[in-house]
């Protein structure tokens, strides 16, 4: 309890962020609409791109990506499956981007600059990008079954900018070439503009949510996947990997496992909304997990590290 304390004390300046951006969507009427856009093609982008190249590359780091999307993957579909069992409101099918997904950019980043450093967050990244993939494709085709195809969610993520951005920085990094050093300040502003916008986006989010709409069960559902079975997949491939398999190192499998425990992702609504498939309750679900990560994280780390 005093490790979980410790960090918690430790991640009060990214608390305090959320919290302006509440009182900025409160009371100044700012939406995270305003700067989703610069956000999406510009910040995410430059931080992908500058956290790969400062990755250690190697064919098991590149492989990460498609790692965490698999994983991502068997859990949407287990929870859709049960969802589809439990639920009968038409909502079963958003629960795969309630469990799949997660707030890995935005909540994930600022948390594991904090615990992993410079070197740690790089592999991080790499990780992340995996859940981005899942979300605009895995996540969205499964959302929209009976809507889009397939070729459809495979032309979100061509779309995606971070995606080249990652492709591009492999290539120069697995090539020797590295960011000239007149442009780290600029890379490391865009970080830092990612951590303190994100971090606002999502107390931005909050101050719009009134509370719990709709379905309990759908609540319990989405935060056993997300809160439980997540962070359990993530545990055992770490024991597998660590006392059988012997691939990666440990700073891998803590990115692993931070992932596992963020939030539910902000971009499930939109996507909710977008497909008009139970937008108020991913909007409650998602408000409603976000807070409780602020207590969950602290306290899985402290066990976990």
């Amino acid at each position: 309890m005093a490790a979980a304390l410790a960090l918690f004390i430790k991640l009060i300046p990214l608390y305090v962020t959320v919290a302006l951006g509440w009182v900025a969507g409160r009371y100044l009427d700012a939406s995270g609409r305003h700067i989703a856009g610069i956000m999406l093609y510009i910040v995410t982008p430059s931080v992908v791109f500058s956290g790969v190249m400062a990755a250690p590359l190697s064919p098991e780091v590149i492989f990460l990506p498609f790692l965490v999307f698999g994983f991502a993957s068997v859990l949407a579909i287990v929870q859709l499956r049960l969802a589809r069992r439990v639920l009968t409101d038409g909502s079963a099918s958003i629960m795969p981007l309630c469990v799949g997904s997660g707030n890995t950019g935005y909540f994930g980043v600022p948390v594991a600059l904090l615990l992993f450093g410079e070197e740690g967050l790089a592999l991080y990244i790499v990780c992340m990008l995996g859940v981005t993939l899942f979300e605009s494709s895995v996540g969205y085709y499964l959302a929209a079954r009976g809507r889009h195809d397939l070729k459809e969610s495979l032309w979100r993520v061509a779309k995606l900018p971070s995606v080249y951005a990652f492709l591009a920085a492999v290539a120069l990094n697995l090539s020797g070439i590295g960011i000239p050093d007149v442009f780290m300040p600029l890379f490391d502003n865009l970080r830092g503009a990612y951590s303190i916008l994100g971090m606002m986006i999502i107390g931005m989010s909050i101050s719009s949510f009134r509370g719990l709409v709709g379905n309990l069960r759908f609540t319990a559902l989405a935060f056993f996947g997300k809160f439980v079975a997540w962070p359990l997949l993530a545990t055992a491939f770490w024991w597998l990997d660590s006392q059988v398999l012997g691939v990666y190192e440990p700073a891998v499998h803590k990115a692993i496992f931070l992932i596992s425990i963020t939030p539910i992702a902000a971009n499930t609504v939109v996507i909710a909304t977008l497909l008009d498939t139970s937008p108020r309750q991913a909007a409650g679900t998602v408000m409603l997990s976000t807070l409780f990560a602020l207590v969950f994280i602290p306290v899985m780390v402290s066990w976990a590290f």
